[in-house]
């Protein structure tokens, strides 16, 4: 079997790395041929995250996109994350329905509300269905949580599974509490997008608890530059290599979000890196969140500022419910939300 994988970004963009990427190994291993044609090339992630202007390149990648279009009759079946080309009408996947082309698609985020939520009336009025669309001709949508699952069978979809992002194990290695430290840490870890618009509204409780108890320190991976969070505040530069090693410096994760429509979309994705680890979570009560985090069993879910201090405290204080909560919390990871059970569900789905 050969499968055609249009992937929004290629390997070093953290959702196509995880939807996609990391499952061509297991692929190939039961014979199922992959190729993959990103829409945003490595020269596109490279100016994105410099702050460079990338038109020049996202027009390549349009262009590019829709040459491969012309091959896709070479393959036995074609995935599609997301959509094929964003803010534009979705005339590539209803072509690919009326000619017979058999396309699966993948969603981690809620990117329907790009359209249907957003601000410009034009964007809204011509597109606010678009990826109902993409969802409906669809062979089989696959989603990472149900918020989104239920979006494609609202609209139709003739099948829909759900696959959570996952981590693979061999990666992970349990936290060694063994390593004593003088220090509590409180760790979390993203993209400077993620983080202003989630870690930042936090700086205000941030700041109080490292006030009141000097002892606490926090890691925050993903950013280099001062945010002003407080002291007691350490930024770690991000890269797939480290990632591991700079979680299981912290002793507990947290995963702070906004409650909105986007927000539920979200895969919950920081929570189970953590808990890969066998590191407690504390996270908003909000979305998969509530999935991952099993109050008093793998971590504590927080709604104001109060719950998030008192929660971190309740775990600083008690090194023996931390260790309880984190092997609760890898177990569960072993259980659902790792690629060594939800590659198998690929395979069954390509087939």
């Amino acid at each position: 079997m050969k499968v055609l994988y249009f992937t929004k970004y290629s390997r070093n963009a953290g959702s196509s790395r995880l939807r996609s990427y990391q499952y061509f190994p297991f692929l190939e291993k039961q014979g199922i041929l992959v190729e993959v044609s990103p829409l945003f090339s490595e020269a596109y992630l490279r100016k994105l995250y410099a702050g460079e202007s990338t038109k020049s390149e996202a027009l390549k990648g349009y262009l590019k996109r829709f040459l491969k279009l012309f091959s896709v009759r070479k393959y036995d079946k074609v995935v599609i994350e997301k959509e094929l080309f964003p803010y534009l009408p979705a005339f590539a996947e209803c072509l690919f329905h009326f000619l017979g082309v058999k396309y699966f698609v993948d969603y981690d985020d809620a990117v329907f509300h790009n359209y249907d939520l957003s601000s410009n009336k034009l964007i809204r009025k011509f597109l606010s269905k678009k990826i109902d669309w993409v969802m409906k001709f669809s062979g089989c949508v696959v989603a990472g949580n149900d918020y989104l699952a239920d979006r494609a069978r609202d609209a139709g979809a003739k099948r829909v599974e759900i696959i959570p992002t996952v981590i693979d194990l061999e990666r992970y290695e349990i936290k060694d509490y063994k390593v004593s430290s003088d220090s509590f840490v409180v760790g979390w870890i993203g993209t400077k997008t993620t983080f202003e618009k989630h870690l930042l509204p936090c700086r205000d409780w941030i700041k109080e608890i490292q006030k009141e108890n000097p002892d606490v320190h926090f890691h925050i991976v993903g950013i280099t530059e001062d945010m002003d969070l407080g002291p007691n505040v350490k930024y770690r530069a991000w890269s797939e290599e480290t990632e591991v090693s700079e979680i299981q410096k912290m002793d507990v994760g947290i995963m702070p979000l906004q409650d909105s429509p986007w927000e539920k979309g979200k895969c919950a994705y920081k929570l189970i890196q953590y808990a890969a680890c066998g590191i407690p979570g504390v996270a908003s009560d909000v979305g998969m969140n509530r999935e991952v985090i099993v109050p008093g069993e793998t971590g504590f879910l927080a709604s104001t500022d109060v719950d998030w201090k008192n929660s971190i405290l309740e775990l600083k204080n008690r090194l023996e419910l931390r260790k309880d909560l984190g092997r609760n919390a890898r177990k569960l990871v072993e259980e659902k939300y790792c690629i060594q059970v939800t590659a198998e569900r690929w395979i069954q789905i390509l087939r």
